[in-house]
């Protein structure tokens, strides 16, 4: 275990590791994990540990971009107590992942451009201390594995993802997710780039695709994107008819067919 000293600012010195089982969820599935911790040199009355879900967002900001780190959930594990000088405690803990979490995995490798993670949080003396990002591995579900294998089969070849600030219709994330693909075979006539965003719940999801960009989906350029509906249970094939569908309209929308 590696523990790291938070607080010290405040002459606490109180030393926390945080422990996942398991690093690579899915959205809707549980993150178990536990928090070890233990007092420094003196006691110290703890008002709560908190585990926190963070993402790497892309702002804009005129002309200008910057990254900054959002959270999109917050979860006390432990607290108030009593810290007595120099003893340990764990903390197990279970959380329910998001169902709008962006996958930051795919075949359980890294998607490039993903920084997502959770982050322990000290309450000490009335103040904060959040620890270092552990790196928090969320892959697809199967539906929207689906999607993603489709795309591939029409020829479509990542790109990059990131995250972008902003609240889609429908969701309730600070931020969304674009996924960025190339055009291929028999879709790189009729555009050279194509968006995808998932608005995930429980029951199922919306696609959100959007071509060549000409502004994002929160400027000008919205007739250049799609949106459709997925059940989590749709069998492969309906949901690539589903995402010919959707392409195929914004290309007739543009003209291109």
């Amino acid at each position: 275990m590696v523990f790291r000293k938070l607080m010290a600012a405040f002459g606490a010195g109180v030393e926390v590791d945080t422990i996942l089982q398991n690093s690579h969820v899915r959205p809707g599935e549980i993150l178990r994990g536990r928090v070890d911790f233990r007092g420094g040199g003196s006691d110290h009355q703890v008002e709560g540990i908190f585990i926190d879900f963070t993402a790497v967002v892309e702002v804009e900001s005129g002309d200008n971009e910057h990254h900054a780190t959002y959270s999109f959930l917050r979860e006390q594990v432990a607290g108030p107590f009593q810290l007595a000088a120099g003893t340990a405690h764990s903390a197990p803990f279970e959380i329910a992942v998001p169902w709008e979490t962006p996958i930051s995995a795919v075949g359980g490798h890294p998607l490039r451009g993903m920084r997502l993670g959770v982050a322990t949080e000290l309450a000490l003396a009335g103040a904060l201390d959040k620890g270092d990002l552990d790196p928090l591995f969320v892959n697809p579900l199967p539906a929207q594995d689906n999607v993603l294998g489709a795309l591939s089969r029409m020829g479509f070849h990542f790109k990059k993802a990131d995250l972008e600030r902003g609240t889609l219709r429908g969701s309730r994330m600070p931020f969304f997710q674009e996924i960025e693909y190339h055009a291929g075979h028999e879709y790189g006539r009729h555009f050279s780039e194509l968006e995808l965003t998932f608005i995930t719940g429980p029951h199922s999801m919306d696609v959100i695709l959007e071509a060549d960009k000409r502004g994002g989906f929160l400027s000008s350029g919205g007739d250049t994107y799609d949106r459709f509906t997925v059940r989590h249970g749709d069998h492969p094939g309906q949901v690539e008819q589903s995402l010919r569908a959707g392409l195929e309209s914004m290309a007739r929308r543009r003209g291109w067919f």
